[in-house]
């Protein structure tokens, strides 16, 4: 499956592109620019337009400070456990996307939310402290043509739970696609809570909470309107409801199934 939305390879990046995504990487605090920031690069204007309104949220710990709120609330579907020796590479990238896929969230739910003209009409965001970002390498993006098979229909499989029409080919598990084995017990682990309804109802309720937050975040943001509003809106709100509305869910139950977070937001040893 082709990717629905274009990107630029973070290696093929030049000029201000690259630049910005220097920037995005130092900002967030992870090593791998996500899929929404290298599509806005394929449209006139839009990544640095969307850059410029929503960095502050980032560097003064807003969607740090409404992560943190997030996962103390936020609803887990009961995955059977995933504990056990994989490769080091699995939890680097389950770390490096709770991280980063739980800030965007906020971020890119504030912007969502203001390009559409939907601010909440009191209240507003506060500051914080940033969250430890996982300094963790990455292995390569998994390709269609460099995977075998089975394991890239794999990919496709997992990549239908929380989005039966695949908008959009969530990242994390191209980037899983180095383990395999893991991918085939995940996928047995989605299955179950799919059937039984809780993955369902899990993701909706997250998602309701963080449109939730997101409505105050957009509050404190300060920016003229853009001349491809319409466009960002359409591709931004795209990511922050098919994909990474589906992913915060997902990627947190699996490290919980992993036992490398407990269920509300504390970090434990893996063993």
């Amino acid at each position: 499956m082709a990717d629905p939305f274009p990107a630029i390879a973070e290696a093929a990046a030049t000029g201000e592109t690259a630049e910005i995504f220097d920037d995005i990487r130092v900002t967030v605090g992870v090593r791998v620019v996500n899929l929404v920031w290298r599509h806005l690069a394929t449209i006139d204007g839009a990544l640095p337009w969307t850059w410029s309104a929503v960095k502050p949220l980032y560097a003064q710990g807003m969607v740090d400070r409404a992560a943190v709120t997030f996962r103390t609330r936020m609803t887990l579907p009961v995955l059977t456990s995933l504990a056990g020796e994989q490769p080091p590479s699995v939890d680097a990238v389950l770390a490096s996307y709770d991280h980063s896929n739980t800030i965007n969230l906020f971020a890119l739910g504030a912007l969502t939310t203001w390009l559409r003209g939907e601010v909440a009409a009191k209240g507003g965001p506060e500051a914080g402290p940033r969250l430890p970002a996982p300094d963790l390498v990455l292995p390569k993006l998994a390709l269609e043509e460099d995977t075998p098979a089975e394991t890239w229909a794999c990919v496709l499989r997992l990549n239908r739970f929380g989005d039966p029409r695949q908008v959009i080919l969530a990242s994390m598990y191209r980037h899983l696609a180095h383990a395999p084995g893991f991918l085939h017990k995940l996928e047995a682990a989605l299955a179950l809570v799919e059937a039984d309804g809780s993955l369902a109802r899990s993701i909706d309720a997250n998602k309701r909470m963080a449109y939730e937050q997101a409505s105050l975040l957009a509050r404190a943001i300060a920016a003229d309107r853009s001349p491809r509003a319409s466009e960002i809106e359409t591709s931004v709100s795209a990511f922050v409801d098919a994909a990474i509305g589906k992913m915060v869910t997902i990627c947190r139950a699996i490290r919980v199934a992993r036992g490398g977070v407990s269920m509300h937001n504390g970090v434990v040893p893996l063993p």
